[in-house]
């Protein structure tokens, strides 16, 4: 098996619709692959920063934190810029998202295991309109390149 491109502190380009990139790191990844969690920064940028520029950015400063699949590192569409040097993972934690159902009004928060952004631990009841959490999504590939394009453009 081909060892995976990428890890914890890996840095990586998003193409977006139209051209230029949004820029995340992986935070949390699966230990086969598959399901990362990645921090997403903007600015759209017109090309690939260097990784110095990266590293200076901040949890807070990220405009999504999303689980999403790993298939755009591997078939390198989101290139791999490099890896932090002094990558800090409890700098970059993991989350909790809401699940809403929006006929009942009801909402829940769920937590995903730190060392596996695919396996659910607890979902605990929340009120509806818990502000701040993201949602409770799965994105492939291509949906988080169309959402990033939509927020960034």
């Amino acid at each position: 098996m081909k060892p995976l491109p990428y890890r914890e502190g890996s840095w990586f380009a998003v193409p977006l619709k139209g051209g230029g990139y949004a820029v995340g790191v992986v935070a949390r990844m699966a230990p086969a692959g598959r399901i990362i969690l990645a921090y997403l920064f903007g600015p759209k940028r017109d090309v690939l920063p260097a990784l110095a520029e990266l590293e200076r950015l901040q949890p807070h400063q990220a405009i999504r934190r999303l689980r999403t699949g790993d298939l755009g590192l591997v078939n390198e569409r989101w290139p791999v810029i490099g890896v932090a040097d002094s990558w800090e993972r409890d700098a970059w934690p993991m989350p909790s998202f809401i699940r809403r159902a929006d006929l009942l009004k009801r909402a829940w928060r769920a937590t995903y295991s730190d060392a596996d952004p695919g396996k659910l631990e607890r979902e605990e009841s929340v009120p509806y309109d818990t502000p701040n959490l993201e949602s409770d999504s799965l994105f492939g590939y291509g949906a988080t390149e169309v959402l990033l394009s939509k927020l960034l453009t």
